[in-house]
């Protein structure tokens, strides 16, 4: 097994690396967190992997971080979910907004990676709930975002989930609307906040992350 890569990369095409590594060039296949921190070609790249032997090929494929390949796994051990699929489930959405889907039931999030029909994103959602429990303690990573109601003290579910979804029609990533609804909803203190407000902290945050 091949679980981590260290060494000097020298192309990237279409997000499949090569990867120098003491004189062998490794081709792996990254998520969108590896190209979003990308070096430039002929600095050293630093990267963990899960290695997948078929009887037709042998690949490679690259994260950065052991959590984020973590949900990778478990991504891939569901039904119908393979490598390629996975990948894109994990470029897509980080750690926090999975959960947020699973924690909320929400379909709709999960079929707007590409490939994830509806009837994939029910068993993605059942079956992933177990698992990013693990997967929470494992990678220090808390899992609390969206997941109680108003009637709690804290904004319900929809209106979470009505935000993102208007954050993301604004042209920011899911994984980013995820995040910062959720700082929002820290930030807030308000049970019944609406979407709106939501949106317009979240919004601040954003100017304030891109002034620093």
């Amino acid at each position: 097994m091949i679980g981590r890569l260290t060494g000097t990369l020298t192309d990237n095409d279409a997000g499949v690396l090569l990867l120098d590594v003491g004189g062998v060039g490794y081709e792996v296949e990254v998520s969108a967190g590896v190209l979003q921190g990308l070096p430039r070609v002929g600095e050293e790249l630093t990267i963990h992997t899960h290695f997948v032997v078929r009887e037709d090929a042998q690949l490679l494929y690259g994260f950065v971080s052991k959590a984020e390949r973590e949900l990778f796994r478990a991504c891939i051990k569901i039904s119908g979910v393979g490598p390629k699929l996975g990948l894109a489930l994990i470029s897509s959405l980080d750690l926090q907004a999975m959960s947020s889907a699973v924690r909320n039931n929400d379909v709709s999030l999960l079929t707007k990676v590409p490939g994830v029909g509806k009837k994939t994103a029910e068993r993605l959602l059942v079956e992933l709930k177990n698992r990013l429990e693990d997967l929470s303690a494992s990678s220090g990573v808390a899992l609390n975002v969206v997941s109680v109601t108003g009637a709690d003290g804290v904004a319900s579910p929809s209106v979470a989930v009505e935000a993102e979804d208007a954050l993301v029609a604004l042209g920011y990533r899911a994984p980013e609307a995820n995040r910062a609804v959720a700082m929002a909803l820290q930030n807030t203190g308000d049970a019944e906040a609406s979407a709106e407000e939501l949106v317009r902290l979240a919004l601040r945050g954003f100017a304030k992350a891109g002034g620093a």
